[in-house]
């Protein structure tokens, strides 16, 4: 009913930048807050940055001053923009979202598949 993809990963030099994004597509009336989170082999997955519909905005201090989270509601994408990035930042990226669907008219938590972020040292 409702699919979340994500984009823009790839490998990356420490320091370097990337732009993830997460674009909603389906039975979709609105969606709500949307979230990035990431997953590093043998970690547990971490939230890293929070967006309300209205545009307000949350970051884990791991990420706070580097990462910035957008959204384009009129597009129902999502986006990471990730500079000063450092091997820490080498996870699994996905991306999170309140939806309230037209098909079944409730709301529902959608999960993308995810995007790999590399960064050499």
């Amino acid at each position: 009913q409702v699919q979340l993809v994500e984009s823009g990963g790839g490998l990356v030099q420490a320091g370097g930048s990337l732009r993830l994004s997460c674009t909603a597509s389906g039975s979709i009336v609105t969606m709500y807050v949307m979230r990035w989170y990431r997953q590093a082999p043998g970690k547990q997955r971490e939230l890293v940055a929070t967006i309300t519909s209205g545009g307000s905005t949350n970051y884990a201090d791991a990420v706070k001053g580097r990462f910035t989270i957008s959204r384009d509601n009129a597009k129902n994408t999502m986006y990471l923009q990730m500079n000063s990035l450092t091997p820490d930042d080498t996870a699994t990226y996905l991306c999170n979202a309140g939806v309230f669907v037209k098909a079944t008219n409730s709301p529902i938590q959608a999960w993308g598949q995810g995007t790999q972020v590399t960064v050499s040292s």
